[in-house]
């Protein structure tokens, strides 16, 4: 499959799902008790979801790699992803579709649990049929998944930049080590980080064409090529659900960076990519009608 060069498609490979949120005024201490739920609805969901939705918003030509089952999940998974205008055809079949159980509070504290995780249909494992191939786009993110640990060396072969989103890393787990060794460039939060600026340096030494660090309401840092530290600040926006925002700033930094935008510009495109994002309960605004 051809395409041309001015469409500059980001080919995603990751894991999407279908979830359940629960909005809580606190996280559930481990003790037996009874707790009163604020809302609760059902979403699509997975990093990869909110990348793709977020560049798809942004005018961005997308391509989305992921297992999703033919279960009731998968159907509503495909449905609204479909509706929003995303590109199914990467969609590969599984035994179940993934699904999680998020528990929220309005300050964006999480407890994810995974209720069930995609394996390859019989027959399915190296099924690609009319997907378009990684070769050929401008950009190759490979989110940490079993599919994105697959596609690797794959990604690797083409030659095109691969973006890694490491998460909530804390520079030891060793699932995460192939895709920090494939990064071109990479993006990280805060999280389990002691020293963000210490480990983004140590990337950029380490080869890394640009290294990101999200910090929550405090914005994001950046470490370039050569050494230069870069800041921006969260856009203040009057919060709806803190899913996704992470991957709408990694999205906007990505399109904005193809776009051929400095790496103060680019940040500043995923700040404003997050607030976008942060202002909608279904990762993306594109899904709110698709699943009102």
């Amino acid at each position: 499959m051809s395409e041309a060069p001015h469409e500059g498609r980001v080919a995603i490979v990751g894991a999407v799902s279908w979830n359940t949120i629960v909005l809580l005024d606190r996280l559930p201490e481990p003790t037996p008790h009874m707790q009163f739920a604020e809302a609760d609805w059902q979403t699509v969901g997975g990093t990869s979801a909110g990348k793709a939705l977020s560049l798809r918003g942004l005018g961005r030509a997308v391509s989305l790699r992921a297992r999703v089952g033919r279960d009731a999940a998968g159907l509503r998974i495909r449905d609204a992803l479909g509706r929003a205008g995303l590109p199914l055809a990467g969609l590969r079949e599984a035994t179940v579709s993934e699904r999680h159980l998020n528990l929220m509070t309005d300050a964006g504290e999480r407890v994810s649990l995974f209720l069930s995780s995609p394996e390859p249909a019989p027959g399915e494992e190296g099924l690609v049929g009319e997907e378009p191939p990684l070769a050929g786009a401008a950009a190759i993110v490979l989110d940490l998944s079993t599919e994105g640990l697959a596609a690797i060396e794959e990604a690797q072969a083409t030659g095109v930049p691969i973006w890694v989103d490491l998460h909530d890393y804390d520079g030891v787990a060793a699932f995460h080590r192939p895709f920090l060794d494939a990064a071109d460039v990479l993006f990280c939060n805060a999280d389990r980080l002691p020293d963000p600026e210490g480990f983004l340096r140590g990337r950029i030494a380490a080869g890394a064409a640009l290294a990101v660090c999200t910090l929550g309401a405090e914005g994001a840092i950046a470490v370039d090529r050569d050494g230069r530290l870069h800041r921006v600040a969260a856009v203040p926006v009057d919060v709806v659900d803190t899913n996704g925002a992470g991957d709408a700033f990694f999205a906007g930094v990505l399109d904005a960076t193809l776009r051929g935008a400095a790496v103060d510009d680019a940040l500043a495109a995923g700040a404003a990519a997050a607030a976008t994002a942060l202002r909608s309960r279904h990762l993306h605004p594109l899904l709110d009608d698709v699943l009102a």
